[in-house]
């Protein structure tokens, strides 16, 4: 199972959550056969998710999975919130934490590294601005191979204030 497997499940699954009120941060598949399925998500309203949410989430996502048949053999559903350190999935992650401490890693090298580490800056277009200790970079989205905050005293105390 592989991420255009991943794909097609939240493709199938993110109408009835994001009706429900949350949104999909990211769907993995790990562990190869007899694997797990991961769904990482957060309440749209972003306050703190529960885990009451993540048990309505998993009731959902079994049951569309179930009537669609979409996944062929046994698995694991885990289903979760993306932590203080999250992964940057979406375009929006990059201006929503516009500020905060990154590691980026790119498939193909860029100015002569994969690895980028700072502070973001948000988004210019399609690519993503971080200032790093050796200057400013801008990395294309569709080059990221991984991306998360780092998590770091600023962090912590934004996430413990929300507003």
């Amino acid at each position: 199972m592989g991420q255009d497997k991943a794909a097609a499940v939240e493709r199938l699954i993110a109408p009835s959550l994001t009706a429900a009120g949350y949104e999909i941060v990211r769907v993995a598949f790990v562990g190869g056969p007899n694997g797990a399925l991961q769904i990482m998500i957060e309440r749209g309203d972003r306050r703190p998710l529960t885990v009451d949410d993540c048990a309505e989430v998993s009731r959902t996502v079994s049951a569309l999975l179930d009537v669609e048949d979409a996944i062929a053999g046994p698995y694991t559903l885990e289903v979760s919130s993306p932590g203080i350190d999250r992964p940057l999935t979406r375009p929006e992650d990059f201006t929503r934490f516009a500020g905060f401490e990154a590691k980026l890693e790119t498939r193909a090298p860029i100015d002569g590294r994969k690895r980028f580490r700072g502070r973001l800056l948000g988004l210019e277009g399609d690519r993503v601005r971080i200032a790093t200790l050796e200057g400013e970079s801008l990395l294309p989205l569709q080059e990221l191979q991984r991306a998360k905050l780092v998590l770091t005293d600023e962090l912590i105390a934004a996430t413990a204030n929300p507003h």
